[in-house]
């Protein structure tokens, strides 16, 4: 067969997707709780948005590998509002947060070579690492009323040809921040074993309420280890569609700007981001206020609504501090994917099962926060139902 082992993934249908295919094909209204795309869950986007985009000088083309200059400050001027001093100049420009990684794992690891990830996470690690030739190890977030980071057991995770360590801050789907004395350890523990840090923070800036203990971003302070800040539009300013994201490095000096001098022949031989969009990030960005606000709207009115749901149920809503998700843990009297086929077959309701982001365990429901509110009542209605039953 002429294809590549790292593209040799599953492809037969699961019992999940099968019904799914079939609710669709009937034309079934869905109430989808997996739905993570702002776009298309009725939230308003001013319409003038789209206007730095007819500028003409998007007619030339004249590509820079780590980024427009202009973009790069941009970026640079949205980490200072988040208080991170990053300079222009450490900026790596990107289609998407995925296509970060991408880079990134080429830059760190050879084929074989491993890179630690939480869990639970977002199931994607897995696809990009093998992409690149590398494997995933996961060390485990525990939860004890809100959720940790042990440094004691991440450490025996790190192993001989453990190259990167990736940080979801806050984590999807778990909604945890990494606190102060986590973020301390991490670096330390990273700077020892030689190991990079990728920290994903396009999260970051949907918190629930305020922590002192939070670290919103590890980007701007150069301590011992290697790090590599990430975010995108795609979240910042609920613009998936637009396709930009951005590495920020810091650490070391010389270690540093070898990586920003490596990365920039990688990213050379893709010139993968638009003109266009690289133009407008300035503009975007500052509307970045205006832009989060009705999506952290529709989060806090649907999260608010399942707290109350919650109250006395037999389910338990897991504290989250920040993000799109939530994440509920459920009787085991019938197994997690039981549960999705009866509430997608039933009540035309689609969740995530707690297998689909690497729970170690059973039982528990993944929900996004960004449907509407009157199609997530009637969801959540529809859950709370199923779990009586």
């Amino acid at each position: 067969m002429p294809f590549s082992a790292r593209a040799r993934f599953a492809a037969a249908p699961n019992r999940l997707s099968r019904l799914l295919d079939e609710k669709r094909r009937s034309g079934a209204r869905l109430l989808d709780f997996t739905e993570s795309n702002p776009t298309r869950v009725g939230i308003a986007y001013p319409p003038d948005l789209l206007l730095p985009f007819a500028d003409a000088a998007n007619l030339v083309y004249e590509p820079e590998a780590l980024g427009l200059p202009e973009a790069r400050r941009a970026v640079a001027d949205d980490y200072a509002r988040r208080g991170a001093a990053v300079a222009p100049e450490r900026v790596a420009l990107c289609a998407s947060t995925s296509e970060a990684y991408a880079f990134l794992f080429k830059l760190l690891l050879d084929p074989g070579e491993s890179v630690l990830v939480p869990r639970p996470s977002y199931p994607l690690f897995e696809f990009l690492a093998r992409l690149e030739g590398a494997r995933t190890e996961c060390y485990e977030l525990e939860y004890d009323g809100e959720w940790h980071l042990s440094l004691a057991r991440l450490r025996e995770r790190i192993g001989e040809d453990t190259r990167a360590l990736c940080v979801v801050n806050p984590n999807n789907p778990t909604g945890s921040f990494l606190k102060q004395e986590e973020a301390d350890g991490l670096v330390a523990l990273c700077a020892e074993r030689g190991v990079a840090i990728v920290s994903d923070e396009v999260f970051a800036d949907y918190g629930f309420g305020n922590d002192a203990r939070r670290v919103t971003s590890l980007a701007g302070k150069d301590r011992d280890a290697l790090v590599f800040s990430l975010g995108g539009l795609s979240k910042s300013c609920g613009l998936p569609q637009l396709k930009l994201g951005w590495i920020a490095a810091s650490g070391p000096e010389a270690l540093r700007k070898e990586a920003l001098r490596r990365l920039e022949l990688i990213a050379d031989s893709y010139l993968s981001v638009s003109t266009p969009v690289q133009r407008a990030a300035k503009a975007l960005l500052a509307r970045l206020p205006e832009l989060q606000a009705p999506i952290k709207a529709r989060v806090a009115a649907n999260l608010s609504l399942l707290e109350r749901r919650a109250r006395g149920a037999n389910f338990t809503l897991l504290r989250a501090e920040g993000g799109w998700y939530a994440v509920l843990r459920v009787p085991r009297t019938v197994p997690e994917e039981e549960r999705v086929l009866r509430l997608l077959e039933r009540d035309d309701v689609l969740v995530h099962p707690g297998f689909f982001f690497d729970f170690p365990d059973e039982a528990y429901l993944v929900l996004s926060l960004l449907p509407r509110e009157d199609d997530f009542a009637r969801g959540s209605e529809a859950i709370a139902r199923e779990l009586l039953g």
